[in-house]
């Protein structure tokens, strides 16, 4: 029986270490409890086993500070600034354990952490990708906004297909178990020039956007971030509490 129950929190704006840290404690208890539930399994023969466990299931929201991350695959040269520079832009850095390369964040951005097991829904990494794409997607179509992806990159865009090519939702996930943790950054009212200080993805021929740069104007983010975890529950078959 699967659990398509997802606890959903909205953080607000958080430093980033400490919603790293609540990230790793949500994530590390979820792993621990099913490395449990599998070993008690494995110590009963048979079918005799009754005993069923939920594993859990969590939607984080928030906003950072300004922050610039660094993932697993990424390289440091690619962070143009150094301390100095970090400090004259009350940014702070971290390299951390998600894939991909260096990105963003800070307020006006929409990062959402689902911290999923995946034996709750699907055991597909790539399509777990897609769907959080997708579901960025038709919250961009709520507005009249057509993007869509870009064949070889994660993440979604608009002009994919032509020099105009532009990137406003950055992905980059850890999977241990099946279980899931960072996620996606969605630049709604971001301060884009703070892109100008990194090689955004490790890409440095494409262009970085927003909502309020393709409409012309500031975007309410709590409605923005409504639309998109309901798109996000309903792709996923989540129930949301």
């Amino acid at each position: 029986m699967k659990n398509k129950k997802v606890i959903f929190s909205d953080w607000g704006l958080i430093d980033y270490k400490e919603a790293w840290e609540k990230q790793e404690a949500l994530f590390a208890a979820t792993v621990n409890l099913k490395t449990e539930i599998r070993n008690r399994r494995a110590s009963i023969e048979g079918d005799e086993y009754q005993e069923y466990i939920e594993t859990p299931n969590y939607l984080v929201f928030c906003e950072h500070p300004h922050v610039y991350t660094l993932g697993k695959s990424g390289k440091s040269e690619h962070l143009l600034l150094d301390e100095k520079g970090l400090k004259e832009k009350k940014a702070s850095y971290y390299p951390i354990n998600r894939g991909g390369d260096i990105t963003y964040h800070g307020p006006g951005q929409i990062v959402s952490y689902p911290i999923l097991d995946l034996d709750n829904f699907f055991t597909d990494i790539h399509l777990y990708l897609r769907t959080l794409e997708e579901a960025v997607i038709l919250t961009l179509a709520d507005y009249g906004l057509a993007a869509g992806r870009y064949p070889g990159y994660t993440g979604v865009w608009f002009d994919a297909d032509n020099d105009k090519a532009r990137k406003i939702c950055a992905l980059g996930v850890r999977c241990s178990r099946w279980v899931t943790m960072h996620g996606l950054a969605f630049n709604v009212n971001t301060d884009l020039d703070y892109f100008k200080n990194i090689v955004p993805c490790g890409i440095d021929d494409k262009d970085v956007t927003s909502m309020q740069r393709e409409l012309g104007r500031p975007v309410d983010i709590n409605e923005v971030k409504k639309n998109l975890k309901q798109r996000i529950s309903v792709l996923f078959d989540m129930e949301i509490v």
